[in-house]
């Protein structure tokens, strides 16, 4: 089976040179497997444990990109942006391994198995490294940047709380009276942060990055970034930032660990909630890379959305949303990145990423090792 045109469908998909193409060359039998879009994920910070599994214990970061594109590939991902910080709390969420990653990134592209581009959670109470900040995303060719707001949750467990800093402040490499002064610091900027978001703003659009803004609190906070030119709703904390994104038409975006769990880890809003309600556009992987294509299932199965309905939001809109023009269907001309899905057992077997196997495993394995090495894939 085939999902094309909205509909699961058997057919017969063909690749050539990279893309999804019109003619069959050498047949490959698929039956007992589904094959839909490549998955794109707009947000995930998994890989961070692939180059610190422990806060004190970082490896190379070129390491790290490799296995985590790996994981990528085995869990459908053809597209992901790997969320990383450029925050006042420093350590691997600091405008410095900021850098070091992206130039990793750069490097390790070319030989990736998968479409890894970095986004840029930027803290908003920075305003000493805005131009390094837009040095950073020109010269590294950025594409996709969200704003948050982090400081308010500092402070106040500074105040109430200062107990619960200390995981923070360790998982970012310092002591916890390191973090508090970093914290008040950035909150003695909070006069320049207007006008900081505004010429970040004007920069960004100018360098035709997408812009959006992640845990927004309230719909006054949407209303702010909207007015900024960032259309992308991350995470929001209510209901009500969802709702104001929708009547704006702004995405929103949903953690699909949210979904497969039955509510947020944090206590915040239920992705399953806002998706019943039609103000959820996208899901991500936030945390958990396999959750993606269980969250598709799960929607489906609660009868909440079609199958091809839910595997829009983690391809066909995220496409769309990030100006992916290329891909997010299966249609001949788009890049052939596909997910192959063992359609009993719901596995992936294999996942193709631009024409080239980037996973393949199982019973699907041997079926395509009879092909000749030079045989186009057709599956039917």
């Amino acid at each position: 089976m085939v999902l094309r045109d909205g509909t699961l469908q058997r057919d017969a998909l063909c690749i050539s040179d990279g893309r999804i193409a019109h003619d069959a060359g050498h047949e490959v039998d698929l039956d007992g497997y589904t094959l839909l879009p490549g998955i794109i994920d707009m947000h995930g910070d998994t890989f961070e444990r692939h180059i610190a599994p422990r806060p004190t214990a970082p490896f190379p970061i070129a390491m790290g990109l490799a296995s985590v594109d790996r994981e990528l590939a085995a869990n459908g991902v053809t597209t992901a942006w790997l969320a990383q910080g450029w925050s006042w709390e420093g350590g691997l969420r600091g405008p410095d391994y900021a850098d070091k990653v992206l130039a990793a990134v750069d490097t390790y592209c070319d030989s990736a198995l998968t479409d890894m581009r970095i986004q840029l959670r930027v803290e908003t109470h920075m305003p000493d490294t805005r131009e390094r900040l837009i040095d950073t995303v020109r010269r590294h060719g950025v594409d996709y940047v969200v704003f948050n707001d982090h400081l308010s949750e500092a402070m106040q467990m500074v105040t109430l709380a200062p107990h619960r800093l200390v995981g923070w402040a360790e998982r970012e490499g310092g002591t916890i009276e390191v973090f508090i002064t970093r914290a008040r610091e950035a909150k003695d900027r909070a006069g320049e942060v207007p006008r900081h978001l505004n010429a970040l703003a004007c920069a960004f659009e100018n360098l035709g990055v997408i812009c959006g803004s992640h845990d927004d609190p309230d719909g006054e906070t949407r209303d702010m970034f909207n007015a900024l030119g960032a259309h992308i709703c991350e995470f929001p904390l209510r209901a009500n930032p969802a709702a104001v994104a929708h009547a704006y038409g702004d995405a929103v975006v949903m953690g699909a660990p949210n979904v497969v769990r039955g509510g947020s880890q944090s206590g915040n809003a239920s992705a399953l909630s806002l998706i019943e309600r039609g103000l959820c556009d996208i899901l991500v992987s936030d945390y958990h890379y396999p959750t993606l294509h269980s969250a598709a299932f799960a929607l489906a199965d609660k009868g909440t959305l079609s199958l091809a309905k839910a595997w829009e939001m983690i391809s066909t809109t995220p496409a769309r949303v990030m100006k992916l023009t290329d891909r997010g269907t299966l249609t001949p001309g788009k890049r052939a990145d596909i997910v192959v899905l063992n359609s009993r057992s719901r596995q992936i077997e294999a996942t193709i990423s631009h024409g080239r196997f980037a996973f393949l495993s199982g019973a699907l394995a041997t079926r395509f090792a009879q092909l000749p090495a030079h045989a186009r894939l057709a599956a039917e």
